[in-house]
């Protein structure tokens, strides 16, 4: 075996195959002159990528639980924490502009905004936060829409934790593991008393609480992410309206204080 690695290939590296590394560090087409522009441009999608990693890791997960397969449920949502703090720790390079450096390339946004995310999107549609008319703004992408209408059907992962309690006979009542996927989850007492009996009855390491913290860690992480995006918004621009003509800081900030798998966090006042 040679000590030297091979240079000489025919046509492109393996790595570069495999990875398509000359395909992603071409999409970056600043519209300004600003060298700002550029780090949030790529930034913007890494956020991409990490959200498209995020709802396969789910969607795994989902797909597992309707197996009753909770070691790859498990290992699925243990992945998506450590993405998710890759994704929330992206903030970073955008989290210290002042309102004069957004300003120098914001107009090259346009009516961009990143609430027209389509893979975004299919992150809040997996957490149970469904609406129809978030289709449509991607009506003009047919491939996009028909994946996001797919998902607008489909049960969330929250959907299938709770389909998976009513099967392990936790107290999940019928009503909800049979309501229409299609509309946002809303919190049930049911739902919540369920969860109570778990965290107050059963063993701290048996597989339903153990399935309850997953959960609880993944909605943590989403909160902080919510939380980071609000926090960076109210530096760079204020309470100015934002791009796309969203409501910019309020928005946001109705979307902070939203919890995720919310009876997870009220049931423990009950316990």
């Amino acid at each position: 075996m040679s000590e030297t690695p091979n240079l000489d290939f025919a046509g492109t590296t393996p790595y570069e195959d495999y990875v398509q590394a000359d395909v992603l560090t071409h999409l970056q087409h600043p519209l300004s002159d600003d060298p700002g522009e550029m780090v949030f441009l790529v930034t913007t999608q890494v956020m991409e990528l990490w959200f498209t990693v995020i709802v396969h890791e789910w969607q795994t997960a989902a797909n597992a639980l309707r197996q009753d397969d909770l070691p790859t449920a498990f290992a699925a949502l243990k992945r998506s924490t450590w993405e998710l703090s890759s994704l929330n720790a992206s903030w970073e390079p955008l989290a210290h502009l002042t309102p004069a450096q957004f300003n120098s390339y914001r107009s090259a946004l346009g009516e961009g905004s990143g609430f027209q995310s389509a893979m975004y999107r299919r992150m809040e549609f997996m957490l149970g936060d469904k609406s129809a008319s978030m289709l449509v703004p991607h009506r003009g992408a047919p491939r996009v829409h028909d994946e996001l209408e797919k998902a607008l059907h489909e049960p969330s992962l929250y959907d299938e934790v709770l389909a998976f309690l009513h099967r392990r006979g936790a107290g999940v009542p019928e009503h909800v593991v049979n309501r229409d996927l299609t509309k946002r989850y809303e919190p049930d007492p049911e739902v919540e008393a369920a969860w109570t009996r778990v965290y107050a009855d059963g063993d701290q390491d048996s597989e339903l609480v153990r399935l309850g913290e997953a959960l609880t860690e993944v909605a943590e992480l989403v909160w902080r992410w919510r939380n980071d995006h609000l926090v960076a918004t109210r530096r760079a621009m204020g309470a100015k309206t934002g791009t796309g003509g969203s409501a910019g800081v309020a928005w946001l900030e109705k979307r902070a204080g939203k919890s995720v798998f919310p009876e997870l966090w009220t049931a423990r006042s009950h316990v």
